[in-house]
């Protein structure tokens, strides 16, 4: 049973001759609830100044990542437009034309030059065609159906998307597909490929037994004239017999 000091005082005014042991008792029942208090506190003042602690060290090193994030969002504007601009360009123009091509050389180039210099401040750019759909750095602007590649594969970029370490910066604009089987392996063979060799086999299978057949007759009826060196293969041998 805890006693305040309140209580403490009221006992000792009320009876001065009450039994020192009880009272002392009391003190000391009233002093260790006291110090566990005063200890709970303590500690959780320590959680709290160590949360905090952290808190600031992880600020701190977000800023320093990221303090760049409204700069670069401004400059990859920039490398769209010479992206633009390249795309824009006949390929039979630039052969045909040297000082075109001479151009196009040079924003292309320059076009390189910025993404080394936003890629070594963290930037990155995101062209994820072929890739699956990922909320996180794709923004789905239309759904395509395109029964050839696996359900929610981005099968277009309209505009590329870029990071910076590992948080979003914008998302890539892209096309995703629809109706193709989930969970499909990415693969360069041709899909019809493979079910055009049953019938291969089942053809194989019936020469095979065409050719027993043959044998098994042969065999009861003996030896036909000229049938030494025929080919049981060879299909023209076999519409002249």
């Amino acid at each position: 049973m805890n006693y305040s000091d309140e209580d403490l005082a009221d006992l000792d005014a009320a009876d001065v001759g009450a039994d020192p042991a009880a009272v002392l008792a009391l003190q000391v029942e009233t002093l260790q609830s006291q110090i566990a208090d005063l200890t709970n506190r303590l500690l959780r003042s320590h959680a709290d100044l160590d949360n905090l602690r952290k808190r600031a060290e992880r600020e701190k090193q977000d800023t320093a990542r990221y303090a760049i994030s409204s700069f670069a969002k401004d400059t990859v504007s920039l490398v769209d437009n010479f992206e633009r601009a390249v795309q824009a360009v006949d390929a039979a123009a630039v052969e045909q034309d040297p000082h075109l091509k001479a151009l196009l050389e040079g924003v292309t180039m320059t076009e390189r030059e910025f993404l080394n210099v936003l890629e070594r401040h963290g930037v990155r750019r995101v062209t994820p065609k072929g890739d699956a759909f990922d909320p996180r750095l794709h923004q789905a602007v239309m759904e395509r159906q395109d029964a050839s590649v696996p359900n929610g594969t981005v099968v277009e970029v309209f505009q590329s998307g870029y990071t910076i370490e590992d948080r979003c910066l914008r998302p890539a604009m892209v096309v995703v597909a629809r109706g193709g089987g989930k969970g499909q392996p990415k693969t360069d063979e041709d899909p019809a490929a493979a079910p055009q060799q049953a019938p291969e086999t089942q053809r194989t299978a019936a020469d095979t037994s065409s050719e027993d057949t043959t044998s098994t007759a042969d065999g009861m009826s003996g030896e036909q004239p000229g049938a030494a060196g025929h080919d049981p293969h060879d299909s023209s041998g076999t519409s002249n017999a």
